[in-house]
């Protein structure tokens, strides 16, 4: 296991060609970045906010990403992901706190989200890429991590969510959906194969939180918001498993991704990002005024749907071969309280009881036209949470207390 790395390159795969960016260099407890000049020709600004391209040595302007900078940081995994390394470093006898966000990127190495690349690697070992999933013994041993008894299969648990982002436990898989198979993730996956995540529930979680995100999913398609494939997976004892294809691969090929929270620099566990910061970035990025449509209809799902954790990771924009960028799916939305009980995001400076006046003068500010049609549209959409949820499974608990919320947003 190699540990204390000072230094790291790094490359972007760009229409499946390997593209070397530039290089990370730990030197006094701090961490610097510099283009390759190669690339800097090419005029594509893998964070356009935050890194200018430019021939002097970049660092960041600020420390809660352990010096690094947003659009490395967001290669790392949090939640899920990193207690697996942690778990996992802890069994090969190394303190998960001596070891530095370089140290962590080199574990990423080629397999991380999106499509950036670190390299020297420190690779998982290996695992056979036609091993069948089987997701009722994945949610026993994702019960085992939790509880603290792991050593078993921390192992395998690493290989296939390792990467992953997020709170909820989770697994990268592909997905033949002709035959139905899921087997493990692999960055060549056998023909007929598309990556995707599977969730699992977490210890906090209601126990049918596969069905209430499926149901949100519908609602948000009805909604008119863009999002990823999504489908429930039944185990062999007839269990439910909310599983989305992923947007950042596609027929071999990979996509940058870049969030809100790593773009703006913005710390999403304490973070004061608006709406508004959102529809700024987006209108920047698209250089369109159909961003600000998009953003806004979002916002008013997440208000009147409450999906509260509405943080700013859990916020991303695209970036193709060409440089050209586009604000990504919506993904994590479901009912849903973020550790505060508010709103992560504020919606026009309020995050404890948004509703229509914020949102009618978020859209005043950035000149969307008839913002009560959309506010109207999502209304209706999310009124009708009784349909989605009887279609999806969700419970008989579940459906009365998600009701009564809802019934209260209106």
């Amino acid at each position: 296991m190699i540990t204390n790395v000072d230094r790291l390159s790094v490359s972007i795969d760009l229409d499946g060609k390997e593209i070397e960016v530039g290089e990370l260099v730990r030197s006094q407890k701090k961490i610097y970045f510099k283009y390759h000049t190669d690339f800097l020709g090419k005029g594509i600004n893998i964070s356009p906010f935050k890194m200018p391209l430019t021939n002097d040595i970049l660092t960041a302007d600020i420390n809660f990403f352990d010096g690094l900078l947003g659009v490395f940081n967001d290669s790392l995994p949090d939640g899920w992901g990193r207690l697996l390394l942690d778990r996992n470093l802890t069994a090969q006898g190394i303190l998960p706190g001596k070891i530095g966000p370089l140290d962590r990127l080199a574990h990423v190495g080629t397999g991380g989200m999106g499509a950036l690349i670190y390299r020297p690697a420190i690779p998982p070992p290996g695992m056979k890429v036609d091993r069948l999933v089987d997701m009722d013994e994945i949610a026993k041993q994702i019960t085992q991590v939790l509880e603290g008894n792991s050593e078993d299969v921390i192992d395998d648990l690493y290989k296939m969510g390792g990467s992953s982002g997020g709170a909820r436990p989770k697994i990268l898989v592909g997905y033949n959906r002709h035959t139905d198979h899921l087997i493990t993730d692999n960055e060549n996956m056998p023909e007929g194969y598309e990556h995707w995540i599977i969730k699992f529930p977490s210890s906090t979680d209601r126990p049918d939180i596969a069905n209430i995100e499926y149901a949100y999913y519908k609602m948000a398609l009805d909604a008119d918001i863009e999002m990823s494939q999504c489908k429930l997976f039944k185990g062999k004892s007839g269990r439910e498993y909310f599983g989305t294809k992923r947007f950042d691969r596609e027929k071999g090929k990979r996509f940058h991704m870049h969030s809100a929270s790593g773009l703006m620099h913005d710390n999403f566990r304490i973070s004061n990002m608006d709406y508004g910061h959102l529809m700024d970035c987006a209108f920047k990025l698209e250089n369109h005024v159909g961003a600000y449509d998009k953003i806004l209809r979002l916002a008013t799902f997440n208000v009147y749907a409450h999906n509260r954790d509405d943080h700013s990771k859990n916020f991303s924009f695209l970036m193709d071969h060409t440089g050209k960028w586009r604000f990504s799916p919506a993904y994590d939305l479901t009912f849903s309280f973020s550790s505060h009980g508010m709103h992560s995001t504020l919606v026009d400076g309020e995050s404890e009881n948004p509703g229509r006046v914020q949102l009618t003068s978020l859209a005043d500010q950035f000149g969307v036209k008839n913002p009560d049609i959309i506010i109207d549209d999502i209304c209706d959409v999310v009124a009708d949470w009784k349909k989605y949820a009887k279609e999806a499974g969700v419970s008989k608990m579940s459906f009365e207390l998600i009701s009564k919320t809802l019934h209260g947003m209106m």
